[in-house]
């Protein structure tokens, strides 16, 4: 009896700790979305500037040739993401990361590393101003299970609310994405494989670090109706 007892208490410790773990990331995280980022802003805008706009017009065509009319995603071989209205400090944070192998992805590399900052910025700028309505794609039966999860997360499991990050609309803040309108089947797919391709040089950590705890502790039922629920969103 007294080996399962601490078995018991063993196990409960353990929780204890993987949860402080997920809430101390997530702290850490929002404080550092809280920072200012007007001088962030007025610089992206300024190199934006430097673009000549044929240049910045034909780029974001050969973007839309992938990511859809208006950046609104497309449902191909593979799902690629919407980009329209997606939060600028997270889009220029994940084109680095293409570029620093933090993210894997041999495709994104190659169009990421050519681009100059200007480029980057007025990108940046454009789909950011875009706001296609959402494709949707995922069933609707989840939805309703899904906006529970997003609103208030799987305490049992450790699991924060995802508006706690992303807005109670999905709208996303700084580096925290917009998840609003985006692809059902890419959000399944990103969730379900997130240690494949994030997080790829841990000495280099950004706000992705705090999905691994999260992604890894959604099951693929809880997955799929958070994935359903903001595919719907505006």
């Amino acid at each position: 009896m007294g080996f399962w007892l601490w078995r018991h208490h063993a196990a409960l410790a353990d929780e204890g700790r993987r949860r402080r773990g997920v809430k101390a990331i997530g702290t850490q995280l929002m404080l550092l979305a809280t920072l200012p980022v007007a001088a962030v802003s007025i610089g992206r805008a300024e190199k934006a500037a430097e673009v000549s706009k044929a240049a910045l017009q034909a780029k974001l065509d050969y973007c839309e040739n992938c990511h859809g009319r208006s950046g609104q995603g497309f449902h191909g071989y593979y799902p690629i993401p919407r980009l329209a209205g997606q939060q600028a400090g997270y889009f220029e944070n994940q084109l680095k990361a293409f570029t620093e192998h933090r993210r894997t992805n041999v495709i994104m590399f190659n169009v990421a590393h050519v681009l100059s900052p200007e480029m980057i910025a007025g990108l940046i700028e454009k789909f950011g101003a875009l706001d296609p309505k959402p494709l949707g794609g995922g069933p609707k039966d989840l939805v309703g299970t899904g906006e529970k999860i997003y609103q208030e997360g799987v305490p049992d499991a450790g699991i924060p609310p995802c508006a706690s990050c992303h807005g109670a609309q999905a709208k996303g803040e700084g580096e925290f994405p917009r998840l609003a309108g985006q692809l059902y089947d890419y959000v399944v797919n990103k969730l379900t494989n997130w240690g494949k391709e994030r997080g790829q040089t841990p000495e280099k950590p950004d706000t992705s670090a705090i999905m691994e705890p999260i992604a890894h502790g959604l099951t693929q039922p809880q997955i799929k109706a958070v994935a359903a629920y903001v595919s719907y969103l505006e």
